[in-house]
């Protein structure tokens, strides 16, 4: 049997020997949160100061040269320990945003690329069971584009995977049991693939990833990853995106908010550190996120033709 069968017990280990991570996960339960209702889909915003370490988080090649690898064995705190998965480690996220927040880094320093590694993606999410695994682009969210990493939270704390499952759905390709499908019926435009099993999934997803566009300069097409387990198998969301940031980011200035949207925002849980973002953000600057990250009805459609080919 898997380790991570235990993820929970290890999960509760930790924090009773890891008394900063254990005041973050504590101090979880006392956030605030609004929803806000957007086009059929519920949004939840939560104030989390914590996360500022995240959001403002310096990704230049400069600033990343210039600061030891949290994600190397090396440099993390003696305390945090890890379980061994394949080429990977389980540790839990100091800093959380879910009630079971985990990071799950490659065990080598290596770029965050997500190339041939779908097929580990939805293995994880199928051993894990209870927890969306996800990933993010080094220009979509992470703070650690330097170190190949997943990260997981208990998925009943999302929001999109409901919304998905009464929004239409148009199948563009098929191999074996699996499907991979198109979603513009939402305020954001996804790929959905249903994965009978990781090979197949991990085909799917090539398709996709070979029609993206990759932004001059990138290795990858900019993307948010969210994989969890349904009756049926695995489903991998794939939200392709096309900026970094949104246009108001800032920490200065009127109008400037701090919100550095990732997987988890994407996934319907937008994380704001300061109190003045958390107050101000509503449904309308939430569809200004969207349509200034997200692909458009027209450059989805395009990909999709692409894919169809």
């Amino acid at each position: 049997m898997s380790e991570l069968k235990n993820i929970d017990s290890f999960i509760s280990a930790q924090l009773a020997e890891w008394p900063m991570a254990s005041a973050n996960f504590e101090a979880l339960k006392g956030v605030e949160v609004k929803e806000i209702p957007l086009e059929g889909w519920t949004i939840k915003v939560q104030f989390n100061p914590a996360r500022i370490v995240s959001s403002a988080a310096k990704v230049d090649k400069a600033s990343l040269a210039a600061r030891k690898c949290f994600l190397c064995e090396a440099n993390r705190p003696d305390v945090q320990r890890g379980i061994d998965w394949n080429i990977y480690e389980v540790l839990i996220n100091p800093f959380p945003i879910f009630p079971r927040h985990l990071t799950i880094p490659d065990k080598r320093h290596t770029d965050q690329l997500i190339a041939g590694r779908i097929a580990d993606m939805i293995k994880l999410a199928g051993e894990l069971g209870e927890y969306t695994v996800f990933y993010n682009g080094p220009k979509c969210g992470a703070s650690a584009p330097d170190h190949m990493h997943f990260q997981a939270g208990n998925s009943d704390f999302l929001t999109l995977g409901a919304a998905l499952e009464d929004a239409e759905q148009k199948e563009i390709a098929a191999i074996g049991d699996s499907r991979l499908s198109l979603v513009t019926s939402l305020p954001l435009n996804v790929f959905v693939i249903d994965a009978a099993n990781a090979e197949d999934g991990q085909k799917l997803f090539d398709k996709v990833y070979a029609a993206l566009p990759v932004p001059e300069g990138e290795k990858e097409p900019m993307m948010n990853l969210l994989c969890y387990s349904t009756p049926a198998g695995v489903r991998l969301v794939v939200i392709p995106r096309k900026k970094h940031r949104p246009s108001f980011y800032g920490t200065e200035g009127e109008g400037c908010m701090l919100i550095s949207p990732a997987s988890v925002d994407m996934g319907g849980v937008f994380i704001t550190p300061r109190r003045e973002d958390f107050d101000k953000i509503d449904a309308q600057i939430i569809s200004k996120i969207f349509e200034e990250l997200c692909l458009s009805n027209d450059e989805i459609l395009a990909v999709a033709e692409k894919i169809e080919k």
